[in-house]
C-alpha cells in the first residue's frame, strides 16, 4: 500500500457514507484529483486551488488555461474539473429535452437555468418544433468576448439538421448587465436573416446576467 492509500481510502468511505455534504470544499477537490493524480498527496493542491481561485465554484468555473497556472496542475487534472460543469450543463439540458418554450417567460426560465452563475461567457442555441418543443440544445461558443465570433452557418446547419421550425438563441454576461450590445444586436439580426432563408424563425434572443434576463423580442430588437 502506497503512503496515501489508507488516506484517501478512508476519504473515499466518508463520501459514499455522507456524501459530497460530508466533506469541505477543500477535500471536495482533494477527492476529485485523486483520479487525476493517483501519486500524489492532493490535500495542499486542493488548498492551493481554492486559495487561488477563491471558491470551489470559481475552480469549477475556471478554464483549462488558468487552471493549469497553478502548480501541480496538468492538462489531466485541468480536463477532470472543467468535466464537473460540463456534465452538469449535459444533465441540465437532458432533463430539458421535452420543454416547451413558447413564451417570453418559459424562454428566460430556460436559459437563466442553463447559464445563471456560469463564469465564462457561452452562447446556445435551441432549435424548437412548430409548438415551441425543443428539439436540440446546442452549445456554440465558450468564452467569446461577443457575439461577433458567432458562426451563422453552424445556426443555420444546426436548425436545419433538427428539423426546427424556430430557434432561440441565448448566452450571458458574466461580468456585466442583462443588457445585448450593438455587437449582440448586428449579430443576432444577421442570424435572423440567414435562417429567414430557410423558412426557419429566429423566435428571440436571451441574454442573461446577475440573475436577470433580456429578451430581446419583447424588446423589440429582432426587428429592423
Amino acid at each position: 500500500m502506497g503512503l496515501h492509500d489508507g488516506h484517501r481510502q478512508r476519504k473515499r468511505e466518508r463520501f459514499l457514507k455522507q456524501g459530497a455534504d460530508g466533506l469541505a470544499d477543500h477535500e471536495v477537490l482533494e477527492l476529485l484529483l485523486y483520479y487525476a493524480i493517483p501519486r500524489r498527496d492532493t490535500n495542499e493542491l486542493a488548498h492551493r486551488l481554492i486559495q487561488h481561485f477563491g471558491t470551489l465554484d470559481a475552480v469549477f468555473q475556471a478554464p483549462p488555461e488558468a487552471l493549469m497556472q497553478v502548480s501541480g496542475i496538468g492538462e489531466n487534472a485541468a480536463v477532470l474539473l472543467n468535466l464537473v460543469p460540463a456534465a452538469q450543463r449535459c444533465a441540465r439540458r437532458s432533463v430539458s429535452a421535452e420543454r416547451i418554450l413558447n413564451s417570453v417567460e418559459r424562454c428566460g426560465a430556460y436559459f437563466m437555468d442553463l447559464l445563471d452563475a456560469q463564469r465564462r461567457e457561452l452562447l446556445y442555441q435551441v432549435c424548437l418544433d412548430g409548438k415551441g418543443k425543443v428539439l436540440s440544445c446546442k452549445c456554440l461558443s465558450q468564452g467569446s468576448a461577443d457575439m461577433t465570433s458567432l458562426s451563422i452557418r453552424q445556426v443555420v446547419e444546426n436548425a436545419l439538421l433538427s428539423g426546427a421550425a424556430g430557434v432561440v438563441l441565448g448566452h450571458n454576461h458574466p461580468s456585466g448587465v442583462a443588457l445585448p450590445s450593438a455587437e449582440d444586436r448586428a449579430a443576432t439580426l444577421q442570424v435572423r436573416d440567414a435562417l429567414a432563408t430557410m423558412d426557419i424563425r429566429l423566435l428571440d434572443h436571451i441574454i442573461v446576467a446577475d440573475g436577470d434576463f433580456v429578451s430581446m423580442e419583447a424588446s423589440g430588437l429582432l426587428y429592423g
